[in-house]
């Protein structure tokens, strides 16, 4: 690592808008697959769908099992003005509030009401450096949403206007447990074969969950990395989950939100969390940080600029990260959300 190494605009690069995917591939396993073979320094192009060739047999695949709740809201305020929630966490806080994102034309100020369909009504208690939390009138949230919520697709995919599609399209197989505002989007390439072809080579599957809220895709907005702050998030890993984690010494992480659950419990030797206890985290992956507890990592492309991308950056370095988009980039991979895959294998 060096000095540039913690310059966000270091990590910028320019991206093409037509290879922005609006819409996953039909059928999720034929997206591409960009393999890099850290050791070696090969790469190899190939489809999603092979994936169980390059992970090494007896290995142990790492999944977020959060599931994305319709957590837009869109309404009017008593003025009659267009506004938007973006509800952050369905759970309340000990305050009986929940922390959302306010989107209107004027100033939000204390007591404010903004109403929406079959008379839901939210009123802004709280503003804390920036953060809205605000208290609705209805006990079952969760249910309203599912009725009458929008799936929150990113806003660089059709202007994050989401449809019925979206509702399957946004959501891995395997997810489970609610709680997310925007989907571990790694796995969303899996399907039931992709799953069977894995077990064949005794490639087994443990699943954590990380609700992901701010932490994942708040912009960073100070030039140095070392003074971003990342929010806080939760996570979870149950005792049988923990237990393939202390089995397995080749471990694969499926999404930089199974890796930054990972790297929360591990102390450099082994995981070390107490399980069934809900925990939080903070932890921000970049260059000069040591990642200790994978052996490899399957990610999509992600944008200039974000955690993400400094993430994976971790891993492989600055530079070479950048060198690998370029590469994704002139042989036509689909980026974000939507897009295609690249998978990190470093004992290769």
């Amino acid at each position: 690592m060096n000095e540039q190494d913690l310059l966000l605009s270091k990590y910028d690069f320019d991206l093409p808008k037509e290879l922005i995917a609006t819409r996953p591939v039909a059928g999720r396993h034929h997206s591409k697959l960009l393999v890099y073979k850290v050791k070696s320094n090969e790469v190899i192009h190939d489809e999603f769908r092979n994936i169980s060739n390059y992970i090494p047999k007896s290995s142990l695949l790492v999944v977020n099992q959060s599931k994305v709740f319709p957590c837009r809201l869109m309404g009017t305020k008593s003025t009659g003005g267009k506004c938007e929630i973006f509800i952050l966490d369905i759970e309340k806080n000990a305050e009986g509030l929940r922390e959302v994102l306010i989107k209107t034309t004027s100033k939000k100020r204390l007591e404010q009401e903004f109403f929406f369909e079959d008379g839901l009504v939210a009123k802004l208690k709280k503003i804390e450096e920036g953060q809205f939390f605000v208290e609705f009138n209805l006990d079952d949230l969760g249910s309203y949403l599912e009725s009458h919520g929008k799936i929150p697709i990113p806003p660089y995919i059709r202007n994050g206007q989401s449809d019925e599609q979206d509702k399957s399209d946004y959501q891995t197989v395997f997810a489970k447990d609610t709680g997310s505002v925007a989907a571990p989007t790694a796995g969303l390439h899996f399907t039931e074969d992709v799953f069977a072809d894995l077990r064949a080579k005794e490639i087994e599957r443990a699943e954590v969950t990380l609700h992901v809220g701010l932490g994942t895709f708040a912009p960073v907005k100070t030039d140095n990395l070392k003074d971003h702050n990342m929010h806080t998030e939760r996570y979870f890993v149950d005792v049988e989950n923990l237990k393939k984690l202390k089995s397995h010494k080749s471990i694969f992480a499926v999404g930089t939100t199974s890796l930054r659950v990972l790297e929360s419990c591990h102390d450099g030797s082994d995981f070390v969390i107490e399980p069934n206890v809900i925990k939080e985290t903070n932890i921000f992956l970049h260059p000069g940080v040591e990642v200790k507890s994978i052996s490899g990592l399957l990610t999509n492309f992600h944008l200039p600029k974000s955690t993400l991308l400094m993430l994976v950056s971790s891993l492989i370095g600055r530079e070479k990260t950048l060198e690998l988009y370029k590469t994704a980039i002139e042989n036509e991979y689909r980026f974000f959300s939507y897009g295609d895959a690249m998978l990190i294998l470093r004992d290769q």
